[in-house]
């Protein structure tokens, strides 16, 4: 259903009687209360996704109980500070877990096998509890056999509300993501080894909420709140909006210093983008998003401007509620030297999560696990409540979105451009670039740290920290 807020329901319920079959293709919202835990299926079904003919083998995740045709999954929704719970059904045909990305939680949450929790096996479950303390655009994925499993579908957005925030007369996910189909509509081989020691193997069907360029009536003249998630496992989105005004509000889910207008802005595997939108005035009016890198410009999505004009204004819009923030002593901060790299060595190598059969990638210039005396300790102990300094180095000619598990991080320092002071979980490094990641380790286990182009994380750029 249609995510739009309760006033939008008040205000505009001629434009609903009247467009409603254009809104209701909306992607759907499932509303998680704390006191309801919700049933969070993964599973196999046929599902059409190029428009043509069902793909079979799609993975996906499902409410127990929901009866939909949308193939896309649900929107989970939670308030800031509420438990959510939910039970993870693993109705696949091998192991998975569910990791809730970007989400400060407890370490056995994470959703990381032999790291922080067992598998889920085939017709088993497993409860997850946690209280986000951070409003905001978060998503959730398996940490199993993440290429496949990923790339076949399981992905899905979490909602963090806050009750400060601003009211929008409608909001939007778009959940952006390729599939890798052969001209028969069915899936091949998942990468290419080749790629997978250059930027990664790219999908052949690109889409937004498992549809190809996607069409989403929104009130004319009204506010939106357009929340984007690059939950792709290769691709790097330049996207820029036309035809209409757009400011961005908050980056991987925190909001921004100071709002920015969306002219062309970078979203890395891992990272989201929310936007604040001021629709067209004229009703048909058309607003496309588009994916405007130079070898393949695409448009992702499009807004349809419907109803009489709601005559709204971007300077309507309070501030969104904020978030923690990290509260570095640069002056006690401890550094840590992070090289990103590719390796010599082309070895199978059980990986975090399983192996592909090759290592490409490294960290500090030891491919996951490591031909070392321990070969799976940390890449370094952080002790709780302390500052650190992650002084990351990509030496590759190739971008690197960095993820950290269970903590956030603010960039200070680049050597190649300014970077805001955003709090963020998840940061592109640009090739030969030097940048400063500060944190305050405060949340206590082993967090892992990756590359979020997944065949580069599964071929070695990957391991972890532990906080005592």
């Amino acid at each position: 259903m249609p995510t739009i807020s309760r006033r939008t329901l008040l205000k505009s319920a001629a434009v609903l009687g009247t467009y409603g079959a254009g809104l209701a293709a909306m992607p759907r919202l499932s509303q998680a209360l704390a006191s309801t835990p919700i049933g969070l299926e993964a599973s196999i079904a046929d599902t059409m996704l190029d428009g043509k003919q069902p793909t079979r083998n799609v993975m996906r995740y499902a409410l127990s109980g929901e009866a939909t045709a949308d193939p896309s999954p649900p929107i989970l929704r939670v308030k800031r500070g509420e438990t959510f719970r939910a039970k993870l059904i693993n109705r696949l045909d091998e192991p998975t877990t569910v990791h809730w990305h970007g989400i400060r939680l407890p370490n056995a949450q994470d959703g990381v096998p032999f790291v922080s929790q067992p598998y889920v096996y085939p017709g088993d479950s497993y409860d997850y509890a946690f209280a986000p303390p951070d409003a905001g655009t978060f998503w959730y994925h398996p940490h199993c056999n993440t290429l496949t499993q990923m790339g076949s579908g399981l992905t899905g957005m979490m909602v963090v509300e806050d009750d400060a925030d601003p009211v929008f007369d409608a909001e939007l996910a778009l959940n952006l993501r390729d599939f890798r189909l052969g001209s028969d509509g069915q899936f091949i081989a998942p990468f290419k080894p080749r790629d997978a020691a250059k930027t990664g193997t790219f999908g052949t069907l690109r889409t937004a909420n498992w549809t190809p360029e996607p069409v989403y009536d929104v009130p004319a003249g009204g506010l939106v709140r357009l929340r984007i998630l690059a939950s792709d496992v290769t691709r790097i989105y330049n996207l820029r909006l036309s035809g209409a005004d757009a400011e961005i509000i908050a980056i991987d889910g925190h909001p921004v210093p100071s709002r920015m207008p969306l002219d062309m802005t970078v979203v890395a595997p891992g990272q989201r983008l929310d936007l604040a939108l001021r629709v067209a005035d004229q009703e048909g009016a058309v607003m496309a998003l588009e994916d405007v890198r130079p070898s393949t410009p695409k448009t992702v999505a499009s807004l349809r401007a419907v109803g009489s004009s709601l005559k709204r204004d971007l300077r309507d819009l309070g501030p969104l509620a904020e978030n923690a923030g990290v509260d570095i002593d640069v002056k006690t901060a401890t550094q840590i030297p992070l090289l990103l790299s590719a390796t010599a060595e082309n070895t199978a190598r059980d990986s975090i999560c399983g192996s592909i059969g090759f290592s490409f990638w490294a960290i500090n210039k030891v491919p996951y696990p490591g031909d070392t005396p321990d070969p799976t300790a940390p890449i370094a102990e952080l002790k709780l409540g302390q500052s650190y300094i992650l002084n990351v180095e990509n030496v590759t000619p190739h971008a690197h979105p960095i993820h950290l598990h269970g903590m956030n991080f603010k960039a200070i320092a680049s050597n190649k451009r300014e970077v805001p002071p955003l709090v963020s979980d998840t940061f592109l490094v640009l090739p030969d670039e030097k940048v400063q990641l500060a944190l305050v380790a405060d949340n206590p286990g082993d967090w892992v740290f990756h590359c979020h182009i997944i065949e580069h994380q599964k071929t070695g750029m990957t391991g972890y920290f532990r906080v005592t």
